[in-house]
């Protein structure tokens, strides 16, 4: 097992989980930064090529986790993995966003879903050769259709 060592830290506009869309028809087109840490700057070389980055980083305020949860876009439960519930046995969190621009240490980003501050603890480019229609979205799609929101 390894201890993380975050590279970086979120600059978000939520300070509160409250702030965050959830729910059927969220949308995450917030901005925010990723500072990355001076020590961890030369990794950054050549990512300004990207659109989109997947961004791993801590459920640093989380505590506890629960395998099955009703999340808040469902009246139905449904086990951890198969949710963005932040009660993970391992508290990690996983974001996909759009690469605006980088200024040196920092990557200015559109999609945040996190709180100010978060630690940051790997980012790569994301890279999918999955097309469009291959892709599945399970429990959240009936859901949706029951709702009557369109994804």
């Amino acid at each position: 097992m390894f201890v993380p060592e975050p590279i970086g830290y979120v600059r978000s506009p939520y300070a509160s989980t409250k702030e965050i869309p959830k729910g059927l028809g969220a949308k995450h087109e917030a901005e925010g930064s990723i500072e990355i840490r001076p020590e961890f700057e030369p990794g950054l070389t050549d990512i300004e090529g990207f659109s989109h980055l997947i961004v791993l980083w801590e459920f640093d305020r989380s505590e506890g986790f629960s395998l099955v949860g009703t999340p808040p876009s469902d009246n139905r439960p449904h086990g951890v993995f198969a949710t963005r519930s932040p009660l993970r046995p391992n508290p990690i969190g996983l974001t996909v966003v759009e690469l605006l621009r980088r200024e040196g240490a920092w990557l200015r980003v559109r999609g945040i879903d996190m709180l100010d501050g978060t630690p940051i603890l790997d980012i790569k480019p994301y890279l999918s050769n999955v097309p469009p229609e291959r892709l599945r979205r399970g429990w959240l799609a009936e859901a949706e259709l029951r709702a009557g929101v369109k994804p």
